[in-house]
């Protein structure tokens, strides 16, 4: 029997407005941003809904503004009868998946992620750094790239021929140099201040660590297809990898093989934005991808999945 898997989008994917129309027409979303203010000690409904995009870009801000947007989406698809066997997050995404689960509530989900953006943030303020993504070379040429060069390394695996590097910011500078002059297309520095999923963020894994181990994690009403280990992981392993995840790659390309290996032959990305769905298209050709991002496309994939 095939499946359907749930997949939510990390930093990155938010857009101005994202959220409104679909709170405004299901009541089940709205209340994942009743909780989401409260949870994050901010206005997530007016950041989302009425503010320009320029007031979500702060990390701070942003993971808890996505997370609540995408439990909102996830919480409309439910309520229209559409549920997922397996969900999967890229990045602070498996809160979302942990939270789409019940493994993780609604509330834990949102305030953990407010605590982690701050960890964040204070981490890259401490120990500066640069991510970059490289176009076009295999990931080996890319690992070998960053085994060569210190304090470089491997961050996101997106799909083949996409691979974030992440790491100190002359490390990032040299790599990219030494990519294209082996045949890579581009190497794209990206628009953040820390060397994400790299050990140079380790304090902020320490930070976050009393927030995780506080909060209640349980088996959930689908399985978690960990990014961390591209394996489907069991309630006891959540706590360690959701503190794993800051320093770890994030392994999406591998997680996507392994869930369509399991049998998922449906990818619905729930939260703004169609990033995955793209990632995917590049990982596998032969699986149904839609998105769920606004009223029009909740209702495409009701459509489609009722």
């Amino acid at each position: 029997m095939s499946k359907i898997a749930f997949m939510f989008p990390g930093q990155g994917s938010f857009e101005a407005g994202m959220g409104r129309d679909i709170a405004l027409a299901v009541p089940e979303a709205m209340a994942i941003y009743d909780e989401g203010n409260e949870a994050s000690g901010m206005d997530l409904k007016e950041l989302c809904f009425d503010r320009p995009v320029e007031d979500l870009v702060d990390t701070q801000v942003q993971q808890p503004a996505l997370v609540t947007t995408c439990l909102a989406m996830d919480a409309a698809l439910r309520a229209r009868g559409i549920t997922p066997d397996v969900v999967v997050g890229h990045s602070v995404g498996e809160f979302s998946a942990l939270g789409s689960a019940a493994s993780l509530s609604a509330r834990d989900a949102i305030s953990l992620v407010r605590d982690r953006g701050i960890a964040m943030a204070e981490a890259a303020r401490a120990h500066p750094g640069s991510m970059a993504a490289i176009l076009g070379l295999a990931d080996e040429a890319v690992e070998a790239l960053c085994k060569k060069i210190s304090n470089v390394w491997p961050a996101n695996y997106n799909c083949p021929g996409q691979l974030v590097i992440s790491g100190e910011t002359p490390s990032v500078d040299e790599a990219c140099v030494e990519a294209e002059s082996q045949g890579a297309r581009r190497a794209i520095k990206l628009r953040v201040s820390g060397a994400f999923h790299t050990p140079l963020v380790a304090r902020a894994a320490e930070v976050l660590r009393p927030a995780v181990e506080r909060v209640h994690l349980a088996e959930g009403r689908a399985a978690f297809m960990s990014t961390v280990t591209a394996r489907v992981e069991d309630a006891q392993r959540y706590r360690e990898l959701l503190i794993e995840q800051l320093t770890a790659p994030v392994k999406f390309t591998q997680a996507a093989r392994e869930l369509v290996n399991q049998g998922v032959t449906t990818f619905v990305e729930v939260g703004p934005g169609n990033v995955l769905g793209g990632l995917l298209k590049r990982i596998d050709r032969s699986v149904r991808i839609l998105s769920v991002h606004d009223l029009e496309s909740l209702d495409e994939a009701t459509e489609a999945l009722g």
